[in-house]
């Protein structure tokens, strides 16, 4: 039957609800002298009940938190697409000892990797981790599944191919900030991503945008921030707000940094109020805090906490 059907939301014949009573009453009363009996058993119960049903804040472990011993003597024994889905998988669920058996590995992996449905949906699931090692592992694997050259050379082919091939751009352009934030000449990187930040084309512009958040320097933190304000486009400006509040590879003290600015775009007037909205989007997001869509509310909290560097 149909969950939403009106027929499940009848009342009860009422019949059914003094038997229903009567069974409460019962269990009730026997609960009691259970209790007065044995209360140490039935409190045992019911913190048994709680531990089941309640979701708490907590973790609890289902299991030590270590890279099983005998996955990891059966790694090299794996191909390069199993220990790259296997190894990846480990470090999102913070295994210890997982993460650190990739970049052994990074060398073999290189264009033997294929991007699968199962390896991209473990690729885009490490790009959303909260622990940028985990992020870094996943940029790692793309380069190597891309078979991307890790090198001078390689930001130089990437250049090459953005400049002949422009329906190439979104790509080479997000593989470019990848190679910058694995310590691939990131200032060139950051120069070739600002050529194209204010391209005429929308979709380039975007992928510029994606690609200084993956770059993640200090210096791409501007240039965002102006696209997030001034970019015509909203898909562009929405990616920019996403790139400085949660995605890409900017740590926690870099997004605090820009909340002064982000303070003053909140209180401009002039400001369209779908940008605006993601502007309070990217304070929560940055800050943890939630003073929902009140400017003067996040200076107050931010002059009384979050200057001082409390959450």
């Amino acid at each position: 039957m149909d969950p939403y059907s009106p027929d499940l939301q009848q009342p009860q014949p009422a019949g059914r609800r003094i038997r229903v009573s009567w069974i409460v009453g019962f269990l009730l009363g026997f609960a009691i002298v259970m209790f007065r009996a044995h209360p140490d058993v039935v409190l045992a119960a019911v913190d048994e009940i709680e531990t089941v049903l309640q979701l708490k804040s907590t973790p609890v472990p289902a299991s030590p938190p270590k890279f099983s011993p005998e996955l990891a003597g059966q790694v090299d024994a794996m191909t390069p697409q199993g220990q790259a889905e296997l190894l990846l998988d480990e470090s999102i669920n913070h295994y210890a000892g997982a993460i650190e058996m990739i970049e052994p590995r990074l060398e073999r992996w290189h264009g033997n990797l294929q991007l699968t449905p199962k390896l991209s949906q473990i690729l885009s699931t490490a790009m959303n981790s909260n622990d940028l090692r985990v992020r870094a592992a996943a940029l790692e694997t793309y380069i190597a599944a891309y078979n991307v050259e890790k090198s001078t050379n390689g930001v130089s082919t990437l250049e090459d191919r953005i400049g002949a091939q422009p329906e190439a751009r979104p790509w080479a352009l997000w593989m470019l900030g990848a190679l910058g934030n694995r310590g691939v000449e990131p200032v060139g990187v950051l120069r070739e991503e600002l050529n194209y930040i204010h391209d005429s084309n929308e979709q380039t512009r975007m992928w510029a945008v994606e690609g200084l958040a993956i770059l993640g320097t200090d210096d791409a933190l501007e240039p965002l921030l102006d696209s997030f304000k001034n970019d015509p486009s909203p898909r562009v400006r929405e990616r920019a707000a996403c790139g400085l509040a949660q995605s890409g590879m900017f740590t926690e003290p870099q997004r605090m940094s820009i909340v002064p600015r982000l303070l003053d775009m909140a209180e401009d007037t002039g400001l369209d109020g779908q940008t605006r909205t993601w502007v309070f989007h990217a304070l929560q997001d940055i800050t943890g805090a939630s003073q929902g869509s009140d400017a003067q509310a996040w200076r107050r909290w931010w002059n009384e906490r979050g200057a001082n560097g409390r959450r």
